[in-house]
């Protein structure tokens, strides 16, 4: 039930107020409430269903409310209005406005109230409770103040008038903070400031300035397009809102992706006062560290605990928190880490209310706690349930670097011009290697490995595993400097320190467990040398300030060594491998159970790590499979030659390839019978490009043929599943091995030039490729182009909402001309104009095959109108054609009436939000008259009077306005 069509209701004098409340019964489904509205109405006679119809018409959007009948009611809301006099009665009239106006002034009224006598403390504290949104405040707000009479509504009317100032919004008050809130402000800042000046992600003991390393990642908004790339400040911005009544911003993005570095850099550039000055206070946590966290603890105390102590007065600095929560941001770094998976089950409304961490932070990301702070969370998309989505403001997805990103870092980390172009060269000539980079982390071990790098020629790394490889060889030959590089026995080596890492992060994979005392470090045997190989970094753990925690330097990491325990350790079972791949007990925790079963731990660990559900689990366990995958892989398998026995690293690599096949088949075989007459389709669920990317990490072709050549499926469908460079590298190398062509979707991910240069190699076997909202410029089209001329199979394209220009049409022009087949071009929503359409008709005229040509969404105008229209006259095949949105005036449309008057294939042409006058359509018309295969005409929203086009319709019932 809309509360603001109940408040025009209310205002008006329909509902009094026992029926307002009785209607608005908390748990009740809407449709009764509905219901009860009306029965409530009609009983209350002819007037009172005059001003319901009025308050309706009001309420509904213009679209929703044609058809009804509203008669004389808008008059009756008009006598209504006149008899308003009192500042009650005000209140009343006013319900509407007012509630809109006192949002975000609330606290304001209040004072005011409070020092006319009219309000108690009490009162106050009934009003501003945390669980209320700012309208609910305000409605609780109006309904106080009419209770106490007509001095204490001209109290709030006053108020009101006298911050109704020329350019000065309500929300906004004059703020003087107390010299105690501003000293702490200050410690605050420096404290916020000497952590973030460092890079403090995969950086190892080395010491980079943020400044220095600092490269922006590709931020967009999860709801597609909403808005163009953002910058920092656009996360906490009003750009992308989806739900104005959360204060939770939500930044997703893939394990590696620089989400913690992102946040890092937001801290810092707060508190050197040059961004998000619109908080007075930021309050940075970590999700791991909070993990360690066994006490219960009250906001209050999480905030000064874990963040800064004030020196004094916390009370009060507390309280002016607590008076102005818009102007405070917390930021919750690593949501996925935390043990417990989101929950709204328990609620905790005070602020003064001790809880244990994780209930506090869900009801802080759920709003029950400190309503109006502004909170930013990151996590791994996958790790993100539907239950948290509904209480976010919006989500914001950082997608690794852009190959100018890439440029950019690579030339940041080496200061030395040479050495960095050296690396850029080397990156570019492996493309595989290149599409790695777009992620961060990788971007930084390769770096990082530059040495290895160059050195490595055609073993250049190809997979994620190759990469991890070699910053393990790294950081071990770097404790032997004068040993030689050279050979396989660098691991055997150091295999007793790589054993005792790799248990420390397999049990604490298991256990989700990020960061280790030096008693978790005692029990697995880790000593102050093998901490020293620099892959162990000190946490800065908070709630531990007297003794050294350490942590991985990143998680990913952390896997890696996970899975170099499970290939290298004979402390694990046969069924170790089995249960890593297992999806369907992912949800059951009976992984977790399994893993320390096989591990020499005791009943006490057994059990501590079998207490709650961990919401990180899933997600690292995926990496550390993948990482399996990768390490028996053939290609790697003399590393392991004086390591462990030869037969056991077999074994395990045959399990490992039946599991991938075993789940692959799962998969093919929950695909649904086709509808008579469709094709038959498959939309990949959720761990289906895990386990391609699996298959790829093996670099086995032989089980990859194995397993495409039992899928059978017309369309294969992969929407917004995070498809990146790297999963298009992984998708090539399984999509060749298919029987029969596909048609391949791809839309709403993050392909972008490097993703569709990694895809060329299973062109062959796509009929069709569908890559709509990909970040894709002219440099990949010309690539893909040059690929599918050669490709019998490839007849369809669509490449809608890219980043396309005229520079890019000469190539189609090229694939429309040579191309025997090629059935359907989508082009929308690009940047193509009159010359490009010139490019494109120059193609067209030399193909007698393409069915549907879609350019809607561009700036073709009438130059480019007439052009294509004339391209077009002599085509037989072409059914569909689109130029919506596209500055089309009265003389492309008269080429239009042309290519009507002339076609015998056209059946729809799609002219919806363009500039076509009478003339043009007249023309439209006339041509209609010659041709009865066209079946519609689209005019919506072209410079037609409303008499025009109903005249219009009359005379040619196929045109559609």
């Amino acid at each position: 039930m809309d509360k603001e069509f109940l408040d025009i209701l209310l205002a008006k004098g329909a509902l009094i107020w026992e029926d307002y409340q009785n209607i608005q019964v908390p748990g009740r489904t809407l449709y009764t409430n509905a219901r009860q509205l009306l029965d409530l109405v009609y009983t209350k006679g002819v007037d009172t269903c005059g001003l319901f119809l009025a308050a309706l018409k009001l309420a509904l959007p213009e679209a929703q409310a044609v058809g009804l009948s509203f008669s004389e009611s808008c008059s009756n809301l008009q006598e209504n209005d006149e008899c308003q006099s009192t500042s009650n009665q005000t209140l009343l009239a006013q319900r509407p406005s007012l509630v809109h106006k006192l949002q975000g002034c609330v606290d304001g009224v209040l004072a005011a109230l409070l020092d006319s006598g009219h309000f108690s403390s009490a009162d106050c504290d009934e009003v501003r409770l945390p669980i209320y949104t700012p309208t609910q405040q305000a409605r609780r707000l109006l309904d106080h103040v009419r209770s106490r009479g007509d001095l204490a509504a001209s109290v709030l009317l006053q108020y009101i008038h006298q911050k109704q100032e020329p350019g000065l919004p309500l929300n906004q008050r004059e703020l003087t903070p107390p010299k105690e809130f501003l000293k702490y402000q200050k410690k605050l800042s420096s404290s916020v400031s000497a952590q973030a000046c460092f890079l403090s992600t995969y950086a190892g003991t080395s010491h980079m300035s943020l400044d220095d390393i600092y490269t922006d990642g590709q931020l967009e908004l999860a709801e597609v397009n909403a808005h163009g790339p953002l910058g920092l400040e656009d996360i906490v911005g009003l750009v992308g809102i989806v739900n104005e009544e959360a204060d939770t911003v939500l930044v997703s993005g893939e394990a590696g992706s620089g989400k913690s570095t992102l946040l890092q850099r937001l801290h810092l550039l707060w508190a050197r006062g040059v961004a998000l000055q619109d908080f007075l206070l930021l309050f940075p946590f970590s999700c791991r560290r909070l993990n360690s966290e066994h006490n219960e603890l009250s906001v209050q105390e999480l905030l000064f605990q874990h963040c800064c102590w004030p020196d004094r007065n916390q009370e009060e600095i507390f309280q002016f928190i607590l008076d102005h929560p818009h102007q405070i941001l917390f930021t919750f770094d690593g949501l996925d880490e935390l043990k417990q998976s989101f929950t709204d089950e328990h609620r905790v409304c005070c602020p003064t209310q001790r809880a244990p961490v994780h209930v506090l932070l869900f009801n802080l990301i759920q709003g029950s706690l400190m309503k109006g702070v502004q909170k930013v969370v990151t996590s791994r998309s996958e790790a993100v349930s539907p239950l948290l989505k509904k209480h976010l403001r919006k989500e914001v997805v950082l997608k690794g670097f852009s190959p100018t990103g890439i440029d950019s870092f690579v030339r940041k980390h080496h200061r030395d011009p040479t050495v960095a172009a050296k690396v850029l060269e080397s990156m570019q000539a492996n493309t595989a290697l290149l599409g790695l980079c777009h992620s961060p982390v990788l971007c930084w071990i390769v770096s990082q490995c530059h040495k290895e790098l160059l050195g490595c020629g055609e073993g250049s790394p190809k997979t994620i595993t190759d990469v991890y490889l070699m910053i393990l060889q790294h950081f071990l030959q770097h404790q032997s400097p004068l040993k030689s590089t050279m050979g396989l026995g660098w691991l055997q080596e150091h295999l007793k320190t790589v054993l005792l890492l790799g248990q420390l992060a397999f049990e604490g994979i298991t256990s989700t467990c990020y960061i280790f005392s030096g008693t978790d470090l005692e029990a697995c045997g880790v000593t102050e040398k093998d901490i020293c190989m620099v892959f162990l970094i000190k946490s800065k753990d908070m709630s531990s300030t007297h003794s050294k925690c350490y942590e991985f330097s990143h998680v990913t990491l952390q896997c890696f060594f996970a899975a170099l325990f499970i290939v290298l350790s004979s402390n694990t079972n046969r069924s170790v491998i089995p249960k890593l791949f297992e999806l369907e007990n992912r949800e059951t925790g009976l992984t977790r159970v399994c893993f320390t079963a096989c591990l020499p731990s005791s009943d006490q660990q057994q059990q501590a790590s079998e207490k709650e559900s961990k919401a990180a689990e899933t997600p690292n366990l995926q990496i550390t499979a993948m990482f399996v995958s990768g390490l028996l892989s053939q290609r790697h398998q003399n590393l392991w030659l004086h390591c462990c026995p030869s037969a056991a690293v077999e074994k395990k690599a045959r399990q490992v390839a039946r599991c991938l096949s075993k789940g692959i088949q799962k998969h093919f075989r929950s695909i649904p019978q086709p509808v008579q007459g469709e094709k038959k389709s498959m939309h990949a669920m959720p761990d289906f490009v895990w386990l391609i990317k699996c298959l790829y990490e093996m670099q086995e072709s032989r089980i990859a043929k194995d397993a495409m050549s039992k899928l059978e499926v017309d369309h294969l469908k992969l929407t917004y599943c995070n498809i990146g460079p790297v999963e298009c590298t992984a998708l090539a190398y399984v999509l060749q091995h298919l029987r029969n062509p596909v048609g391949l979707q791809l839309d709403n991910n993050s392909v972008g030039d490097v993703g569709v240069e990694q895809l060329l190699p299973c062109m062959h076997i796509c009929n069709s490729l569908y890559l709509r909202n990909n970040n894709i410029t002219d440099e990949g089209i010309r690539k893909l182009i040059a690929k599918v001329i050669q490709c019998d199979s490839f007849q369809k394209i669509a490449l809608f909402n890219n980043k396309l220009t005229d520079a890019c049409m000469q190539d189609f022009s090229y694939l429309l001309k040579t191309k025997q087949v090629f059935i359907s071009l989508r082009l929308g929503n690009n940047n193509i104009t009159a010359e490009g359409a010139k490019q494109l008709a120059e193609g067209l005229k030399a193909n007698q095959t393409l069915a549907y040509l879609g350019l809607w969404g561009n700036r073709i105008g009438d130059a480019g109108t007439e052009a294509l229209a004339s391209s077009l006259e002599r085509s037989n095949s072409l059914v569909w054609l689109s130029l919506v949105g596209n500055g089309v005036g009265s003389a492309g449309a008269c080429a239009l009436a042309n290519l009507i008057r002339k076609s015998t294939s056209l059946q729809e042409l799609w002219l919806t939000e363009n500039c076509i006058t009478r003339t043009g359509v007249e023309c439209l018309i006339q041509a209609l008259k010659h041709n009865t295969h066209v079946t519609s005409v689209w005019l919506r929203n072209n410079d037609l009077s409303l008499e025009d086009a109903e005249e219009m319709k009359q005379l040619e019932s196929r045109l559609i306005f």
